[in-house]
Parts: C-alpha cells; sequence; structure tokens
C-alpha cells in the first residue's frame, strides 16, 4: 500500500520501514502505531509467512501489560518437538518493568527458530526498547494513524489496487465522504465495492454511480457516528449529527438501538478482566478490534457516568417506541445526558 509505505519512512534514521502487508518473520519485528487496522495486517502478514514456511509452527500471544516475570524465557525456550515459534506481544507501550527487563535481555541473544513480534500503539513507554530493537536491525511496520482527507483518500484508493480494481477519483471521493473516518469501515466498505463490481459487466471500474447506490444517504450522519460523537463527549456533534441524520429520513428507533449498542459494549469490556484482547473478545463474545476500540473510547468514563449513560437510553428506547410524545426530544436528552456523564 503506498500511503502505509510512505508513512513508514517517518521513523528514525535506523529503522528499516516495511510496509505493513510485507512484514515477514525476522528473530525481532516491530509493529508500531495507533491504526489497528494497518497494525493487525502487519501481525497477519508475520504470520502467514511463517506458516508458508512452517506449517506446524507455534504461534503464542503475550500481553505485556499483564506479564510475569520469566515467562519470555518459558516461551522462547527449545521445544522438545522442534519447529518454530512466533510469539506476539501485545501492549508493549503498557509494558510494565518486569516485561521491559526480561525482553531487553532476550534482544541481545534472541534464540534460534522463534519470531518475536512486538505491539507498540504509539507514546514513549518501552521507547528504549524498540530502539534496541531498530539498532539491531529489526523490521518495522509504522502504523500510523490516518485522520488527513488526503491520507484517507490514498487508503482507499490503496484498497482498490489490493483487490485489483480500479475506482475513479469521484468514486474515492464520495466513499470515504460517505462512510468517513474509520478505517475499518472504509475496508469493508471498498472490498463490498469491489466484489459488486466484479459481477458486474463492463471493465469492473468503480464509479460514483455504484458508491451512491450502496452508500447513498450514509453522510456522516449514521447512528454509529452519532454514538461515537456522543460517547467522546461531543454534545454539539452529537446533536448536530441526529438533526442531519432525522432530516434525511432516519428513524429514531435505530439511532437509539446503535448509540445503545455502542455503550453497552463499553460497559461489557469495562467490567470484563484484563487481559489480551483476543482472550477478553471470546469471553464477551466481541471481536478483538472491537475490544481494542471500546478499551480506548473508555477514557473518561466510570462505572458511574456508564451507568447514567444506560439508564438515559432505557428511557429514550422506551419513549421513541411510543412511550413519549416526542421521540426527537427524547434522543436529544438522551444524548447530552451521554456526552455530559463522560468524565474526561
Amino acid at each position: 500500500m503506498a500511503g502505509s509505505s510512505a508513512r513508514s519512512s517517518r521513523g528514525s534514521a535506523a529503522t528499516r520501514a516495511v510496509a505493513p502487508e510485507d512484514l515477514r518473520p525476522e528473530p525481532v519485528v516491530l509493529v508500531v502505531g495507533p491504526e489497528d487496522v494497518l497494525a493487525e495486517r502487519a501481525v497477519a502478514a508475520v504470520l502467514t509467512a511463517a506458516r508458508e514456511s512452517d506449517p506446524d509452527v507455534t504461534v503464542q500471544y503475550l500481553d505485556a501489560a499483564g506479564y510475569e516475570a520469566g515467562a519470555l524465557s518459558l516461551l522462547t525456550s527449545p521445544s522438545l518437538f522442534g519447529g518454530g515459534t512466533v510469539i506476539v506481544v501485545e501492549g508493549v507501550a503498557a509494558a510494565g518493568d518486569a516485561f521491559l527487563a526480561d525482553a531487553a535481555a532476550y534482544l541481545t541473544a534472541p534464540a534460534s527458530d522463534v519470531y518475536l513480534v512486538l505491539r507498540h500503539n504509539g507514546g514513549q513507554r518501552a521507547k528504549g526498547l524498540l530502539d534496541q530493537a531498530r539498532r539491531a536491525g529489526a523490521p518495522e511496520a509504522v502504523c500510523a494513524a490516518i485522520t488527513k482527507d488526503d491520507e484517507k483518500l490514498e487508503f482507499v484508493a490503496g484498497e482498490f489496487r489490493r483487490t485489483g480494481r480500479r475506482a475513479s477519483p469521484q468514486a474515492i471521493r464520495a466513499l470515504v465522504d460517505a462512510v468517513g473516518s474509520d478505517l475499518r469501515e472504509l475496508a469493508a466498505a471498498c472490498r463490498q465495492l469491489a466484489e459488486d463490481a466484479a459481477a458486474a459487466s463492463g471493465d469492473g471500474r468503480i464509479e460514483a454511480d455504484l458508491v451512491e447506490l450502496w452508500f447513498g444517504g450514509r453522510v456522516e450522519v449514521t447512528g454509529f457516528r452519532v454514538a461515537d460523537a456522543a460517547v467522546a463527549g461531543r454534545a454539539e456533534q452529537a446533536l448536530s449529527l441526529l438533526r442531519h441524520a432525522l432530516a434525511t429520513g432516519v428513524d429514531p428507533v435505530p439511532l437509539v438501538a446503535a448509540v445503545a449498542a455502542k455503550v453497552r459494549a463499553l460497559a461489557k469490556v469495562q467490567t470484563a478482566s484484563r487481559g489480551p484482547s483476543a482472550a477478553v473478545a471470546a469471553e464477551l463474545g466481541m471481536a478483538p478490534w472491537q475490544v481494542d476500540r471500546a478499551r480506548r473510547e473508555l477514557s473518561g468514563w466510570t462505572d458511574e457516568g456508564l451507568g447514567r449513560a444506560i439508564r438515559a437510553l432505557a428511557e429514550a428506547d422506551t419513549e421513541v417506541k411510543g412511550a413519549g410524545r416526542d421521540p426527537v426530544y427524547a434522543v436529544e436528552r438522551a444524548l447530552l445526558t451521554i456526552a455530559t456523564s463522560r468524565s474526561g
């Protein structure tokens, strides 16, 4: 992907920058940055290549935040049965001193047939460990956040190239306007459009009319965007998006349902046990990326605040389904309660 390759060059002079999808198994590899979609692709690229080379390779996951001293040594010890091992360490940015000490010692003499993947979502914590790995020549996939408009356009263009499809600049612009900033949603939309174009006659080129057919009416007004703004404490934005959605014909009932789904996900993750995203996701019946996103969005939320938000949504749900005189006012009141219940 051209965009991710360009962003990868932002690292230090010693960095062996690699596009996320081009990362391959080496004794130590780095996946650094807050963009989960790119990070997941980088880890998946390592695992796929490792399995192609050795179908019996073992994959182990470690949570650096909850790490216990000596665990890395145990996982990297030679196996009686032979074969390679990929160890994916999540949460390096939240690592405690025990992991940092063990990992620093390990980097001085990595084990043979072991591929250590260090996932760090940014920040200064554990920067010394990353620099040590860079000095040793570890390749690095930099998964920088994609926030600027031109970066989103470049990402979408790259997604279509990955599917072997061409899209006009107008179609790319229309898709970004319709779906918004969430890379996971953008990637899924690109796949959907590519599959539809493949089934259609002609050269399979994606034009703006196809985007309109699939995503018309979604421009920044879905219930999920209303929910995102409210949960982030942006009351004015949430109300603006709500009014825009209602003006384009969106019913209050699914809007409330979308916001309620968001708040319930936060509450479930808030009360779940700590641990790797994959383990928590399995416990809660969610996808790992949903757990990661909820953990980020929980900043500023307390148990009391979530309780107020849930009660407000329960009242709004009852009113929009016929118990209240003004369903629009009920939704607005719930959104204001949610936005003001966030303490940070």
